[in-house]
């Protein structure tokens, strides 16, 4: 006898794997932002845009060459090389003159990219298929579940274990959040501060682009998609703490179940349920969930 499950409880674990599957999709790109805004501590608007563009790069590589693999792994090198570009040209110009000139340069910097994608693919929406060996359903104790937002909540598990390992495991590691801490004594043992900056800004702008490639196939592809997610990401760096990993990682997830179960039973509510949850985190703790008072 094959086991069957009750209509409701379907629908509401269906539901929570929907907010789990957009909470993943939302850490992958909060944990790059989290690594530049909060780590850093520069003020990169254009963060969302750098996402935007690697979805674009994506059904670029789809085009030519058919290979989601392929642009899974060409479009976020290619989004990281443009922002380390951006960094070590202009972001690192204005980094002295503090976070006015920051958000100034980088709003820039994202209309730039805004314009240049309406120009080079225009303003439509354009669909991005699912590779064929994630697609279909998977079975889960009598419950139909699509593989590729499985694959989206396996992979960012599997990005979140590998930053924390890198963070806080080895000598690179050590290192960045040294620098991140007393730029001016790891400076003085030797170390290039610059270089090790540029690193991490390139690493947050490559999640941002596996964040781009990833969610491509469940949103399309259009040019307000650096819109949709952007305030979200930020509402994640700020409520988690800055800097913190986990809290990025915990108020993803907490804001994707808000989101999924939001639109599911207070549907008119749904889209301030996240800055109710930011109000109320903010009010008990100013620095986020787990920041630091400095």
């Amino acid at each position: 006898q094959e086991d069957t499950v009750d209509p409701t409880t379907a629908m509401y674990v269906a539901q929570g794997l929907h907010g789990l599957a957009y909470g993943m999709l939302l850490f992958l790109v909060a944990s790059g932002l989290t690594m530049v805004f909060g780590m850093m501590g520069i003020l990169n608007i254009a963060h969302a845009s750098f996402f935007m563009l690697s979805a674009y790069i994506c059904y670029q590589v789809l085009a030519l060459f058919g290979n989601f693999w392929l642009a899974l792994l060409v479009a976020p090198v290619m989004t990281a090389v443009l922002g380390v570009l951006c960094e070590r040209l202009l972001l690192r110009r204005v980094h002295a003159f503090g976070h006015m000139g920051e958000l100034i340069l980088t709003v820039g910097i994202s209309l730039v990219i805004l314009e240049g994608v309406k120009v080079f693919w225009g303003t439509e929406s354009l669909p991005i298929h699912v590779p064929a060996i994630l697609e279909g359903r998977l079975a889960l104790g009598g419950l139909d579940y699509p593989v590729y937002r499985l694959f989206v909540i396996g992979l960012a598990l599997v990005v979140l274990g590998a930053l924390a390992a890198l963070l806080y495991t080895t000598r690179l590691g050590m290192v960045v959040r040294a620098a991140v801490s007393d730029s001016g004594m790891v400076n003085a043992l030797g170390i290039n501060v610059p270089l090790v900056f540029m690193l991490v800004f390139g690493t947050g702008t490559w999640l941002a682009g596996v964040a781009g490639v990833v969610i491509a196939p469940i949103l399309t592809v259009y040019p307000g998609l650096a819109d949709q997610m952007g305030m979200d990401a930020f509402v994640v760096v700020v409520t988690g703490g800055l800097g913190s990993l986990w809290g990025a990682f915990l108020v993803s997830v907490i804001l994707g179940e808000l989101n999924s179960y939001g639109v599911q039973f207070v549907s008119q509510l749904a889209p301030v349920l996240m800055f109710v949850f930011m109000a109320i985190v903010l009010a008990f703790r100013p620095m986020g969930l787990f920041g630091e008072r400095e």
